[in-house]
């Protein structure tokens, strides 16, 4: 698995394949989907965390059945942009990961994605209870679109 800058990400990526979109929590892995064309993001089942090997085993299975090209994985920075605490963690799950996937990775910055995710689903009257259950997916899609749409865009 290689960390990718994202001009190399696209150009090793087969455009033909859907990239996945990731949003390392504590208790969940919330995963979105695009559509092989690059255009959308779509949320799909969270990932609910044990350990590690779990973890990473159920998310490598995920991404297999759904033959992803590449992996996006928000990386939560703080507002002033260095990095806490959260992204070292993020860097750690993808070095640990690495050894059992080849697909390469692009880090994206996810500031303000849970909020973006959370205010959409208030908007559409999504209830507590089920925003509380689908919050890490949705966010995973707003990390996902947002480097499909800079991809896309950048392929001019």
């Amino acid at each position: 698995m290689a960390v990718l800058a994202l001009e190399s990400f696209r150009e090793t990526v087969p455009r033909t394949r859907p990239l996945a979109g990731l949003d390392l929590g504590t208790k969940t892995i919330g995963v979105a989907l695009s559509d092989r064309g690059w255009s959308f993001a779509t949320p799909r089942p969270v990932i609910r965390r044990k350990k590690f090997t779990p973890d990473a085993l159920a998310l490598k299975k995920a991404l297999d059945d759904e033959a992803v090209g590449g992996i996006v994985i928000g990386l939560p920075l703080n507002m002033d942009g260095s990095e806490g605490p959260r992204a070292q963690a993020t860097r750690a799950f993808i070095r640990n990961y690495g050894p059992l996937d080849d697909r390469p990775v692009l880090f994206w910055d996810e500031r303000l994605s849970t909020v973006a995710a959370e205010r959409a689903m208030i908007a559409n009257d999504v209830s507590r209870a089920k925003r509380a259950d689908r919050i890490d997916s949705a966010a995973a899609a707003f990390i996902l679109q947002g480097a499909l749409d800079r991809l896309v865009r950048d392929m001019g």
